[in-house]
């Protein structure tokens, strides 16, 4: 199989531009058999990253449009190989066919992720970064992609670099005590010893309580809209929204299933679902959208029960909340406050393990809009606060980075007590190396290849 990869490197569909990319040995000659530039200057001969017009044809010759192309040499490039990209009209069947004419030129088709596998492979990035490159891909909100992207800068990578050289400097000292076993550890030394492993151990708890703000900032906080039919949800998903997300009518029961929406509020992104209205019926259907609701409540980080001001609340509104509350935190959204007869029902908080927020609102004005979605990003900022004051590109942003946080922080504490209890060099030995393998893990020192090839299936071509 060749080494030699290319790829289409933009979207499936039309568009303005469309670019195809190279890497590997022999990229610049293959794509020089494809681009012609309009110029004395060949494109393998052409300075790095530098930009030349010319012209894009198949094997037999035949002009396929006109572009741009550059190449980069190694390790000055991407991947850390020779690479060359070819920019031309974004049209599906010239991308095709100059994909075709790379590929008679020796090159082959690249797998999802390989572009960035390879970069990892060549030293260019670590695990953490390479990670950072398909969460900026499918950031759907700021604040996700100023993560993604300060991650792909290496600001997590510097973070854990700082931990795993402070257990380094520790195993270095018990190596040292182990070569030489007539040097007792005087007492002024473990005391030392003592306050570096509970330095390293408030680094590692700093950076694994970082997890769940982190994975919430990338996949968003799922908040639930829950109530009873014809309440308004469907309205006040498409008002936060900011579009008709949600067909809305005056029948009761019109959303029949789980509709879902990613938006930004006071930094935080949400995963608003919207749910079929809660009642008993004889209608199988009906029935089946209740289930979908009562499963999506059980899902939800938060939620947000809506209430028709309009009516005094029903028994079923009263039990409604009260299940909420026993599955998490919940605003109590009473809608329609905009039309006559509209009471903010004075409620006594329902005897429950979380927290009720109630605000009086209109999803057809927007009045009382503003207040919900600070009573939401509270509700967030408590649920996954910040600890300490990480940057951006500093948090933990999956399970796999938080398992390996949490065994490196399990190793250090299992070393701290054991240099309490006076345990030998050679059993605290063992511990801080298995922190470092896990931390190796986290960034790729000594990761497995079954785990890389997870990382890298989530990839698009091209990346």
């Amino acid at each position: 199989m060749s080494d030699l990869i290319a790829a289409i490197a933009t979207p499936p569909g039309p568009g303005g531009v469309g670019i195809l990319r190279l890497s590997g040995p022999g990229a610049h000659r293959a794509a020089g058999q494809v681009f012609r530039p309009q110029g004395p200057l060949p494109l393998d001969r052409a300075p790095d990253r530098q930009l030349l017009y010319g012209t894009l044809h198949d094997p037999a010759g035949n002009l396929l449009d006109t572009g741009l192309a550059f190449i980069s040499r190694a390790p000055h490039s991407y991947t850390g190989e020779d690479t060359a990209e070819l920019q031309c009209h974004g049209a599906p069947v010239v991308l095709s066919l100059v994909l075709d004419a790379l590929y008679a030129a020796g090159a082959r088709p690249a797998r999802p992720g390989e572009f960035t596998q390879r970069a990892f492979l060549n030293g260019k990035l670590d695990l953490t970064q390479a990670e950072a490159v398909i969460d900026l891909i499918d950031a759907e909100t700021p604040s996700a992609a100023r993560q993604a992207a300060g991650q792909l800068a290496g600001a997590l990578s510097r973070r854990i670099d700082g931990i795993y050289q402070g257990l380094t400097d520790i195993m270095a000292h018990f190596c040292a005590v182990l070569d030489y076993p007539d040097e007792d550890i005087d007492p002024f030394r473990t005391q030392q010893l003592q306050e570096d492993l509970t330095a390293q151990r408030e680094a590692l708890a700093a950076l694994l309580a970082t997890g769940r703000r982190g994975q919430r900032l990338t996949k968003g906080v799922s908040c639930a809209l829950i109530g009873r039919p014809n309440a308004g949800k469907s309205s006040l998903l498409n008002a936060l929204a900011g579009y008709d997300r949600a067909i809305v009518t005056h029948i009761p029961g019109t959303t029949r299933d789980t509709i879902e929406v990613t938006v930004e509020l006071g930094g935080f992104p949400f995963r608003l679902v919207d749910t079929a209205g809660l009642r008993e019926s004889d209608d199988p259907i009906e029935q089946l959208g209740a289930q979908r609701s009562r499963q999506a409540m059980d899902q939800a980080d938060l939620l947000l029960v809506v209430w028709d001001g309009t009516r005094p609340p029903t028994g079923e509104d009263q039990d409604l909340l009260a299940q909420a509350l026993a599955r998490a935190d919940t605003i109590l959204a009473v809608n329609k406050a905009d039309l006559p007869g509209y009471t903010l029902s004075t409620l006594t908080r329902p005897d429950a393990p979380h927290t009720l927020t109630t605000v009086a609102l209109s999803a057809k004005t927007g009045q009382g809009l503003d207040r919900l979605e600070a009573a939401l990003s509270a509700l967030a900022e408590a649920a996954f606060p910040l600890t300490g004051q990480a940057a951006a590109g500093q948090l933990l942003t999956n399970q796999r980075q938080t398992d390996a946080v949490g065994r490196a922080l399990a190793a250090v504490d299992r070393a701290g007590q054991a240099l309490a209890a006076g345990v030998t060099p050679d059993a605290l030995l063992t511990d801080v190396e298995e922190a470092l393998a896990a931390l190796g893990e986290l960034t790729g020192r000594t990761v497995r290849e079954d785990i890389t090839q997870r990382i890298f299936e989530r990839f698009c071509v091209g990346k």
